[in-house]
């Protein structure tokens, strides 16, 4: 089989289960009174090929989310034209000078001390970087995320830096078969955006980044507005 039919193939298959996940997205949404505008479908690409990014832009999709900063390097430079990116994996300090430049949302800032450094960065780029706060709801160890009775705190610091802004919520549920825990995570950061804008005059939080391939349908129930897919796209 040649390179073409090859490529023909998974483009095929890359189709097929974007248009099914379309319309699972959709049902929910419809389903729980919401409008599937709302809610910003992200492919999660840190399984993918440069080339399959290449192709599910091809497909309409507009909205990809990297976890590595090297990786993104490559992936950002097959459709940086008319895409938006988001970082989504654990960020390191001395790889911001990477994301930064790239990405319109880093959706996992946990640390006051990376923050300051996207801060940085972002005015050497002569941006106002939009940042989504990763929170550990769940507790579990393996998590990264500051903890949620920390927030406010962590809200409070980072309001004093100009070139961040901070525009959302993120957590990861744990994977398990539990969706009554799942759903009970999720809720409770939904919760935790609202009090913050209600508590805090100096910012609006619009985004809830919560639900990959195994959850994103309680997401959306419980008021996510991006969902970070991968295996669904992917597989």
């Amino acid at each position: 089989m040649n390179e073409k039919k090859i490529l023909k193939g998974q483009e095929y298959k890359l189709r097929e289960n974007i248009n099914n996940l379309k319309k699972e997205i959709y049902t929910t949404c419809k389903e729980t009174g919401r409008d599937m505008k709302d809610v910003t479908l992200i492919a999660a690409t840190k399984y993918a090929s440069a080339e399959q990014v290449r192709l599910i832009s091809g497909l309409g999709i507009k909205d990809f989310g990297e976890n590595r900063a090297e990786e993104l390097k490559e992936k950002y430079n097959m459709v940086r034209k008319n895409s938006v990116w988001h970082f989504i994996g654990h960020l390191q300090r001395r790889k911001a000078k990477i994301v930064v430049p790239r990405v319109d949302f880093i959706h996992s800032i946990d640390k006051i001390s990376t923050l300051i450094k996207v801060d940085d960065e972002s005015k050497k780029n002569n941006k106002i970087q939009k940042l989504l706060i990763e929170l550990n709801i769940s507790g579990e160890d393996t998590k990264y995320g500051i903890d949620p009775e920390d927030l406010y705190s962590f809200i409070s610091k980072a309001l004093n830096y100009r070139n961040t802004k901070i525009v959302g919520l993120m957590t990861i549920a744990p994977l398990t078969d539990d969706f009554g825990l799942i759903r009970k995570i999720f809720r409770r950061l939904r919760i935790l955006k609202d009090n913050l804008n209600k508590d805090f005059g100096g910012i609006k939080l619009t985004e809830l980044s919560m639900g990959m391939s195994n959850d994103f349908k309680i997401a959306i129930e419980e008021g996510a507005t991006m969902i970070r897919i991968g295996t669904i796209i992917f597989k």
